[in-house]
């Protein structure tokens, strides 16, 4: 009896996807849609048995034709198409009898040769892709299949022109390569065949000839980012299988190196190179493996290897004043990391046949394809070329023990720990010394180490020391291919991982923008705040699908964001009457902003409805089919808004950007609305205690002043960065002085490239209509009788004289200080002057007396 009354719910909008039974409730019978949709996925699968029993047949006529042609040639060339099926008593020696016979005879003899085998195996990969067991790139097949079909025929024509095996290359690779030999001669025939070739391999397989100039051996490209983690091609890797070859490649290169009499590395032998800027140019490769990374002498002029991260012990043989102090090296700047299949964070891909399957929101755009991370570029060993020599570690730490003695500071133990741009120097300070006392004296080391950008952190937090970070001479960049390929970003399990850069320590920094759950970006010009959101973006990029993520961005400047129109119909959301979803104009960022916060509260309404507390627990249960899309309910994508510019909004818009930012800011973070605003002027009158209070995570590139980084951090340290990618990270209880990664503009257009080229949404994702203030009608809060006997005469006044002041009211039309303040207060509800910014005159909204006329009738 329970199974007959219990009864499920309509389908879900999508035309592939039905809604499993809750258990329960009395439902509507199922419609008989379900039954048309089980109908077509009945067609599909005969379709894609056809097509491998079709293909299979014309593999074995084909195969069978190679070896029998001979004999049944005669036959062959006189039956006629019709004759295939009249002509009874013909025989023929092939496995597919006459008709198979027959197409082998055009394909093979008439056309292409052997080269035709081609057209039973896409028969038989149109075949598995209707059955749903592989899935493949049409356009690359197509592309793939044909060029190996002229070429190959082109080739054997060219190879065998008189003879038995002449059939391998069939009349048209016969007359082509005939013709071409005529026209050209055999050289360029052949010239001709090997320039195809290598275009074919530049164009499919991304072939680089350069690649076999190189004398160093290459390592292994890293896989692409795909959403089932496997790699693309014809053969697929777990992720331990590929990171275990890889691993193995890595360690037999390194093993391999020369090495002299002495037992030391080529690069032992060699001085380091000149300084490097951010992003370094590119310099010779040099190995990066010590055969005893254990025994370093810090005496030598030698660099320090990068390969290692144990504690290096300074050798005895140290000047007589400081051989009472430990001497230690953390050297991390070149930590091996494998390199993984990339696993994004979406749900595994489901075959849909029925009602108890989930909810796939990615099946819209089921064959989309992640960026691979060979378009991003690739510096090589370049951040092994970056080296700190023994020399310059012993004088930066003679010169702090100097400084310090100078003031009578005695200090029991100092290590130095070598990152990409900075080495932090940790001292240990002698009982009885006050850590105020070496906090003060950050001016006198600076002029001591004679370099730019020393800070000292005192104390370290977590530890029992204190910090002095001073910048290296030679700095290396943290390019975002090795970002993307750290483990951290691979394995992490993040809604919205984002990988910034790299630590003091080396180490790869990803977190979560769900988790900040906005981001506050500053910093003085040319300093990397647009390097720093490309990194974000680019991050996201590649992890999410596009159904799950959507983007708005701003951009005020106009140039530094339009790269991603490309991507406009996958990840980019805007208003239904916009005509770019990239926003420029002042007047579209209110509208938009005002859009969101609609957005914000219909989504609130369904978590409401939905019983649950988050986005990420809502769309659990939309997945499960728990929720009713006939009620409303839908998949809800994260949104992250990117403004790129937010001083020059304020400063054109002020408190119609400001009051929604703060809405969005303080209630945004439950229903997946993400903010990452950058600004370049970090002044108080930009970022306000309101804008402060609810971005508790904040980045700070370098500033021009202290009083810039407290309104920033609210504390010091960004004005003694570096510049150039130097960034100092505040997540609320900690500060974290990191290099940010960088992206090359050519990087960013490859990426988007890659993503536009692919199929697409039919539009950019919707936002909720907003109308445009300008064109609202004036509010009521006054009513006719409310307002004052001379409203009209003061609004004529304000708009002759466009001064929108109670003082002028007072003096023009003699009325006491109070009366004029309510007129001006009726002015403002009626819509002729604006609201009242702190400046000493309101803004006059109504130019024209005629436009004032038209208002005084509707009021």
């Amino acid at each position: 009896m329970a199974k007959n009354t219990r009864k499920e719910l309509p389908l879900a909008p999508s035309p592939m996807e039905d809604l499993p039974p809750i258990e329960n409730h009395p439902l509507p019978p199922p419609p008989s849609l379900h039954t048309t949709s089980i109908r077509r996925e009945k067609g599909i699968h005969i379709s894609g048995l056809l097509f491998i029993s079709a293909g299979i047949l014309l593999m074995l006529s084909l195969c069978s034709h190679l070896f029998f042609w001979w004999t049944d040639y005669d036959i062959l060339e006189q039956i006629q198409t019709l004759g295939i099926f009249s002509q009874t008593q013909t025989i023929v020696s092939n496995l597919g009898g006459r008709l198979g016979g027959y197409l082998s005879f055009l394909l093979i003899n008439r056309s292409f040769g052997i080269s035709a085998l081609l057209f039973p195996i896409v028969l038989l990969m149109i075949g598995l892709h209707l059955l749903n067991i592989r899935h493949y790139s049409w356009f690359r097949v197509f592309f793939k299949c044909t060029f190996l079909l002229l070429w190959i025929s082109l080739v054997l024509g060219s190879i065998f022109r008189n003879g038995f095996f002449s059939v391998l290359a069939g009349r048209l690779g016969y007359q082509c390569s005939l013709y071409l030999e005529g026209l050209i001669g055999t050289s360029g025939l052949y010239l001709l065949l090997l320039f195809s070739l290598l275009c074919f391999g530049v164009l499919a397989y991304n072939f680089r000839s350069t690649n076999l100039l190189k004398k160093s051996p290459k390592t292994p490209s890293s896989p692409p980012f795909s959403p089932n983690g496997k790699q693309e091609g014809n053969t697929t890797l777990s992720q331990e299988e590929l990171a275990q070859k890889y691993t193995h490649t890595l360690s037999d290169f390194l093993s391999s190196e020369n090495k002299d009499e002495d037992g030391l590395t080529l690069l032992q032998r060699t001085k380091p190179s000149a300084n490097t800027e951010y992003p370094p140019v590119e310099q010779e490769k040099k190995t990066d493996s010590l055969s005893n990374p254990f025994a370093i002498n810090l005496e030598e002029t030698s660099p320090i290897e990068k390969d290692t991260e144990e504690v290096l012990p300074i050798n005895s043989n140290i000047e007589d004043e400081h051989s009472n102090i430990e001497f230690s090296i953390v050297d991390t700047t070149k930590k091996k990391e494998n390199i993984e299949l990339a696993t994004p964070n979406s749900s595994p891909r489901l075959e849909h046949f029925g009602i108890d399957t989930p909810f796939d929101p990615t099946l819209d755009l089921s064959d989309y394809q992640f960026p691979t991370i060979d378009l991003l570029e690739d510096f090589g060993d370049q951040s092994s070329k970056v080296q700190v020599l023994n020399e310059e570690l012993l004088a930066n730490k003679k010169k702090i023990i100097d400084t310090l003695k100078n003031y009578s500071i005695e200090i029991s133990q100092i290590k130095a720990t070598i990152g990409p741009t900075v080495t932090l120097y940790e001292i240990v300070p002698a009982a009885g010394v006050r850590i105020n006392k070496i906090k003060n004296l950050e001016d006198d080391i600076a002029l001591s180490l004679s370099a730019l950008g020393i800070r000292i952190i005192a104390p370290i937090p977590g530890k029992g020391t204190i910090g002095i970070e001073v910048p290296n001479n030679n700095k290396q960049i943290v390019p975002m291919r090795d970002m993307l390929t750290s483990e951290k970003f691979l394995q992490g399990n993040f809604d919205l991982p984002i990988a910034l850069g790299k630590t003091i320590s080396n180490e790869a920094y990803v977190t979560d923008l769900s988790k900040m759950p906005h981001l506050l970006v500053a910093g003085a010009t040319g300093q990397g705040k647009s390097v720093g959101l490309n990194a974000i973006i680019a991050s996201l990029l590649y992890k999410k699908h596009p159904s799950e993520l959507k983007f708005i961005m701003v951009d005020p400047k106009k140039v530094e964001l339009s790269l991603f129109n490309k991507i406009e119909r996958h990840y980019l959301a805007k208003l239904p009457d916009a005509e770019e979803a990239i926003i420029t104009d002042t007047r579209k960022v209110v509208r938009t902003l005002n859009s969101l916060c609609i957005e914000m509260d219909n989504r609130y309404d369904l978590l409401k409805n939905a019983g649950v507390k988050n986005l990420k627990e809502y769309n659990k249960k939309f997945i499960s089919r728990r929720l009713n899309p006939e009620e409303g309910h839908r998949f809800m994508p994260y949104i992250v808004l990117i403004i790129d510019e937010f001083a020059d909004l304020i400063m054109t818009a002020g408190k119609e950007i400001e009051a929604p930012i703060a809405r969005l800011a303080q209630l945004a973070r439950a229903i997946g609305i993400h903010l990452v605003i950058a600004t370049q002027r970090p002044s108080v009158n930009i970022i306000t205690g309101t804008i402060k209070a609810n971005f508790p995570a904040r980045i700070a590139f370098k500033v021009s002043s202290k009083t810039d980084s407290r309104t920033i951090l609210d504390s010091n340290g960004a004005d003694q960065l570096i510049g150039r990618g130097d960034m100092l990270l505040s997540t609320g209880n900690e500060l974290v002085r990191l290099q940010c990664a960088y992206i090359d503009t050519p990087e960013i257009e490859r990426i988007t490239e890659f993503i536009g080229n692919q199929r697409a949404y039919p539009s950019a994702y919707e936002l909720p209509e907003c109308p445009d203030e300008s064109q609202t009608s004036v509010s009521r809060e006054f009513s006719n009788d409310d307002r004052d006997p001379l409203f009209e005469e003061a609004a004529q006044l304000i708009v002759n004289t466009q001064q929108g002041s109670a003082s002028l009211i007072q003096r023009k039309l003699k009325l006491g200080y109070n009366r004029a303040g309510r007129i001006i207060d009726q002015l403002e509800d009626a819509g002729i002057v604006g609201s009242f910014d702190g400046k000493k005159m309101r803004e006059v909204k109504i130019q024209d007396p005629v436009a004032l006329d038209e208002i005084l009738k509707q009021l």
